[in-house]
């Protein structure tokens, strides 16, 4: 065992294992026990924790960030995934919006590709409650920023709670884009019930709504029901879509447009 192994205290270590699983995707047990010098006691209790704090979730003989029905993904591990498909779709959203516009997004890494798009679409009022995108466009003056605020949740990055709803309920806006984690039959799922809340103000805030996915969101559920399709005015998916897979999105009869990657 190496000095440096020996040297790392349990914080310090929790957060290379965390950045390592976020990297790999998943991790066996035994694996992390090797890697960071310490027995698998330990690292049993160091992915308790970082299972507690909602970073990463258990599997038998191991730790994921994968999603599942109950568990979103870190944010981190969500902005490296179907990254190509994700900046289709927020291209193809893009050219919804027009100058004078007010748009508010949500806190989805393809909004996040939205966001990297509007700066060339100005004048322009952009309303969020996410983090990154706020710093992200706090410097671009040909857009009127606004920050929705809230319970700072650093697992997603962005402003939730009742205050952030609330702030919302008091704004109407043009076009509201959203994503979510999964579309199965004629409805959106989320695994938060905290995101669900925020999301769905969102909708009602807006006078359009754009459901933006990429292909890997469908066929699949999570706890909570975020909303009828038929919600959306429009729905953006990227073209690796199996035509198989668009039939589900036919049959809503929700007007639906694909992205080409």
């Amino acid at each position: 065992m190496s000095q440096d192994k020996n040297r790392r205290g349990p914080s310090q270590r929790r957060r290379e294992l965390s950045d390592h699983v976020l990297a790999e995707g998943s991790v066996s047990a035994s694996d992390l026990a090797e890697r960071f010098g310490v027995s698998l006691m330990t690292i049993y209790r160091d992915i308790d924790e970082l299972e507690r704090e909602g970073i990463l979730r258990k599997f038998r003989g191991g730790v994921t960030v994968q999603p599942s029905g109950v568990f979103e993904s870190n944010v981190a591990f969500r902005k490296k995934t179907m990254l190509d498909e994700k900046k289709a779709v927020a291209a193809k959203a893009a050219s919804l919006i027009e100058p004078g516009m007010s748009v508010m997004i949500d806190d989805s890494t393809t909004a996040l590709e939205l966001a990297r798009l509007l700066p060339g679409i100005d004048p322009l009022t952009v309303v969020t409650n996410f983090l990154e995108a706020l710093n992200l466009l706090a410097d671009e003056r040909g857009l009127h920023l606004m920050a929705l605020g809230g319970d700072y949740d650093r697992l997603h990055d962005s402003f939730l709670g009742v205050p952030c709803v609330e702030a919302i309920e008091a704004l109407r806006v043009d076009l509201c884009f959203v994503s979510t984690s999964s579309v199965l039959g004629d409805f959106a799922y989320h695994q938060e019930q905290r995101i669900v809340a925020v999301k769905r103000a969102m909708l009602k805030a807006a006078n359009r709504s754009v459901l933006m996915i990429d292909h890997s969101k469908l066929g699949r559920t999570a706890l909570h029901r975020l909303a009828p399709l038929t919600t959306f005015d429009l729905i953006l998916i990227d073209d690796r879509t199996p035509p198989d897979v668009l039939r589900s999105l036919d049959e809503s009869g929700v007007p639906y447009q694909t992205a080409a990657t």
